[in-house]
């Protein structure tokens, strides 16, 4: 039986992807991260952008929200429906950090947001509410 409670499949495949998905883009973030936290000449803006932020808090950003994203992928997999709540926001918040990330790396940006839209309507989809025991 797959996390999401139904023995259905369909729900419970998805959400098994979406909280495999969440552990790879949080790892993901993370070394993102440190990689902006550590060198800052990693990452160079292309363009002219509206928002222009300091690499080095960019860095903390994507390590933090990685970490929290990582935690709430394993909270996923072992069945709780309060993870399925923050990976629905936490992959919300990602989409928005990842946007205004796109004058660094533009095609890793989408992507991820690419990966949030599905792990958000995955985990949407699949909630099945139990009834509480009378």
């Amino acid at each position: 039986m797959f996390p999401g409670g139904g023995s259905d499949g369909a729900g419970s495949v998805g959400t098994m992807f979406a909280a495999v998905l969440l552990l790879v883009t949080g790892c993901l973030a993370i070394f993102q991260g440190i990689a902006a936290i550590a060198n800052d000449d990693v990452y160079a803006r292309i363009g002219n952008y509206v928002f222009e932020f300091d690499l080095t808090a960019w860095g903390w950003i994507h390590l933090v929200l990685g970490a929290i994203v990582v935690l709430t992928g394993v909270g996923l997999l072992a069945g709780s429906n309060a993870a399925r709540g923050a990976g629905i926001a936490l992959a919300s918040i990602s989409v928005i950090v990842n946007f205004i990330w796109l004058p660094y790396q533009p095609w890793w940006s989408i992507i991820i947001i690419a990966i949030d839209v599905f792990i958000i309507w995955a985990l949407c989809t699949s909630w099945t509410h139990k009834p509480e025991p009378a």
